[in-house]
């Protein structure tokens, strides 16, 4: 298959990821109004609490030498590459995984600069264990990294070490 065939794909994935996570934070911000709730019990072991990420992943300070914008700048530099790759990429299964990331990267961005912050309210727990608070974008970069570790550790020709070296010959 051709790569522009992919990367239309990966686009689509892309912008459905973006859609569904933007509209579940508008609805938990404007609808739900969990700011001004908190938190919503909806399951013995989920639910809708609400948090401001001013940090990375799993709410990891940052500190002040990088801050809002400097997460705003590294993160599209970042979404710029991943969109490159997925131009490039022949595998569905790699513009999969690459959409992914990219459709949750670029939902965070918006947050960032829309709220200062990344909007998570995805709470699950079980006893007295109590995991991140997340959202679809959070979910989306980390299936589609998970996605990509495990391309890129499976046997097979269409894994990228066979990929690339079937390449090479074929170059020559």
């Amino acid at each position: 298959m051709q790569a522009g065939v992919h990367f239309r794909f990966g686009l689509m994935i892309s912008g459905l990821l973006l859609l569904a996570d933007q509209l579940s934070k508008y609805w938990v911000l404007n609808s739900l109004k969990l700011p001004e709730l908190g938190t919503v019990a909806l399951l013995p072991f989920l639910n809708f609490t609400m948090v401001w990420n001013e940090g990375i992943s799993m709410s990891l300070p940052v500190g002040d030498w990088i801050g809002r914008w400097g997460l705003v700048i590294l993160t599209a530099l970042i979404s710029l590459w991943l969109l490159n790759w997925l131009r490039t990429t022949v595998r569905k299964f790699e513009a999969t995984a690459l959409a992914m990331i990219l459709g949750g990267a670029i939902g965070n961005i918006i947050d960032r600069i829309q709220h200062g912050a990344v909007v998570d309210f995805v709470h699950l727990h079980v006893g007295g264990y109590n995991f991140y608070v997340f959202n679809l974008a959070d979910s989306a970069i980390s299936i589609g990294a998970v996605l990509l570790l495990f391309d890129g550790l499976r046997d097979g020709a269409k894994g990228p070490k066979k990929a690339s070296k079937t390449h090479d010959v074929d170059a020559k």
